[in-house]
């Protein structure tokens, strides 16, 4: 029986058959059967031009100087101002992860219903093993996070520890 083994073993080989190479380049095998194509583009078509506005009737003489410099209509600032300035943050994969662990500290904590049970439930060290996780989390990232992400993770840990002390200082 050993010697059948051993010509098992011989017989076995592994060949690689990916089109690619590690670097993304097409295996020279399958160069005559493959070849690079450069995508298709066709140019959507151009929106009508607007119409003038019809001419005015009798200009005024010149309108005051205080008119033509006057700030931008408070509309106009508010399209201008960053997602940041207007209090919404923009989702990064670190956001969505940490908005999850988040989710479940606070269902941990009785105050968002979980959707695999009937009435919310207090479980004290499920949260408290969710604020340590994010606390982890927030030291291992220190420095490597956007301004963002930042004050994302810094103002949740600071609700949900808020959160936890006043949900357990009854029990």
């Amino acid at each position: 029986m050993p010697q059948e083994k051993q010509r098992q073993k011989e017989q076995i080989k592994v060949t690689d058959k990916r089109i690619f190479t590690a670097d993304g380049e097409i295996r020279e095998e399958f160069r005559g059967e493959i070849s690079p194509v450069e995508p298709s583009f066709t140019p959507a078509p151009a929106p009508p031009a607007p119409e003038p506005p019809p001419p005015a009737a009798a200009k005024p003489a010149e309108e005051p100087r205080a008119a033509k410099e006057a700030p931008p209509a408070a509309d106009e600032k508010s399209r201008r101002r960053e997602p940041r300035e207007k209090g919404e943050i923009v989702p990064t994969p670190f956001i969505d992860f940490v908005e999850q662990l988040v989710m479940q500290a606070y269902m941990a904590l009785g105050m968002l219903r979980n959707p695999y049970s009937p009435q919310p439930a207090l479980d004290p060290a499920a949260a408290r093993q969710m604020i340590d996780i994010l606390t982890m989390i927030k030291e291992k990232t220190s420095g490597n996070l956007s301004e963002d992400e930042q004050d994302f993770l810094d103002t949740h840990l600071g609700e949900l520890k808020l959160a936890f002390v006043q949900r357990t200082k009854t029990l």
